[in-house]
Formats: C-alpha cells, sequence, structure tokens
C-alpha cells in the first residue's frame, strides 16, 4: 500500500481556479518520486495542495488509511507529512539549535531526542548549532530545511526544487541526501527544475504538463526516452 495517494486533485489560488487538473499519484516508501514538466505546469502548486497550504477544488488526499482534510497543513503535519518549501524554508536570524527546536514546535515529548537524531543524521549542523542560519551556504541552509522537516518524524517528505540556486557539487550533495533518505523507507515527492539530474537520482518520474499528469514511470525510462528527453530535459532527439 502507498504512503500518499492522491486522487482526482483539482485546485489553485483561488477558489475557482484550476492550475492542477485532475492528479493521481501514490507515493510508497523508498520512492523518491521527480515532478518534472515545463514552467507554469502546476508542479508547486501541486505540491502545496498535498501539502495543505491550499485547499484543493476536488479530489481526496490520503496518509495510508487516513483520508486528511482539505487545506489544513497543521493536520498534515501531525499526520506524518513535512513540506520543505524552496524558499523561507529556514529561520535566518534564528540559530541552528533554534531552527531544529521551530521543527519540532508540535510535538509534546522527545523535542530533544529528535535535535540529536538530526545531529547524527546530519554531521554537519552539530559544528554549526550556535551559528545564525542566515550565515549557512546555500547547502548547508538546505540540509537544515531538511533537517527541520524530519524533526516530526514524518512518513511522507515533500521537497520544492531543493537544488535552486546550488552549485552542481552542492546540488549533487543535496540530491545523494534525499536519495538516502527515501532508500531509508521514507516516501519522497520532490519538485526539480534540474529535471535531468534529478532523475538521475530518483526511482520514478512523474511529467506534468497543464496541470495534468501525463506521464508516470520509472526515472531510468523516463531519461531514456528520446521524447521527454527532447521536450522537457534539455536534450535532442537522436538521428
Amino acid at each position: 500500500m502507498s504512503t500518499l495517494q492522491v486522487r482526482e486533485l483539482r485546485g489553485g489560488y483561488a477558489t475557482a481556479e484550476e492550475i492542477v487538473k485532475g492528479v493521481d499519484l501514490d507515493v510508497a516508501p523508498g520512492d523518491l518520486a521527480i515532478i518534472i514538466g515545463p514552467n507554469g505546469a502546476g508542479k508547486s502548486t501541486l505540491l502545496k495542495l498535498i501539502a495543505g497550504l491550499l485547499k484543493p477544488k476536488q479530489g481526496s488526499i490520503a496518509l495510508g488509511d487516513h483520508v486528511m482534510a482539505a487545506g489544513d497543513a497543521q493536520l498534515a503535519c501531525r499526520s506524518g507529512l513535512s513540506f520543505v518549501p524552496q524558499e523561507r524554508n529556514v529561520f535566518g536570524n534564528l540559530t541552528v539549535l533554534e531552527n531544529l527546536e521551530m521543527g519540532g514546535y508540535v510535538l509534546k515529548t522527545e523535542v530533544a531526542t529528535r535535535i540529536e537524531e538530526q545531529l547524527v543524521r546530519f554531521p554537519l549542523l552539530r559544528k554549526r548549532l550556535k551559528d545564525k542560519a542566515g550565515s549557512l551556504s546555500g547547502g548547508q541552509r538546505q540540509v537544515l530545511a531538511v533537517a527541520i522537516a524530519l524533526m516530526t518524524n514524518p512518513s511522507v517528505l515533500l521537497l520544492d526544487e531543493p537544488t535552486a540556486g546550488l552549485s552542481p557539487a552542492a546540488a549533487d550533495e543535496i540530491l545523494t541526501m534525499v536519495q538516502q533518505l527515501a532508500q531509508s523507507c521514507l516516501a519522497v515527492l520532490m519538485v526539480e527544475q534540474n529535471a535531468l539530474l534529478a532523475l538521475e537520482y530518483g526511482s520514478r518520474g512523474i511529467v506534468l504538463v497543464a496541470g495534468r499528469k501525463i506521464r508516470d514511470e520509472n526515472a531510468a525510462d523516463l531519461v531514456a526516452d528520446q521524447e521527454i528527453r527532447h521536450l522537457f530535459l534539455g536534450g535532442g532527439k537522436k538521428n
């Protein structure tokens, strides 16, 4: 059974708006599912609808056997879903430790234990605990943003363009980290503009065009598909 189940999801930023137009998808533990598509396809909007930051016009979102209330981000978080936005995903004026404490805000107990788990998982953060998050490099901030999201021990992690603005080396490090999280039986759904690179790390690729899912298959198969490469991955067709 998939951890995340999305059925006939429709919605946008206004009641009458439909940017996402009837999307179905499933993400299971161990999946690293990469959403790709042209600008304006509704990729980030889809993540926000799933995360409860936007209220769907239609459709359902379930985590396991539990159907989520529409547009309730706090409930989604408490139920096992964490979302890392592309921007403003850390508190720049707070220390790394304070950021992790904020990530555990909804927890009643075990905050210190969860912080220690993140420091073991991401050793670089231990060295920067007293530093302001705003002083971290771009890649380090993304690691911290993911660590904050993992404080609630989610079953599903949503990532919106985690490599945006990073150097190629830093992007590789972040994608390796995300791949390892998925391999630890976390279900990961990620939007990435650097589609070709992301699909090299992902297990599945989901192609979104004009708010509709047109492909959902093995990531390696999408990379090898010449039509997909031509349209979305920056590669030309072979003669």
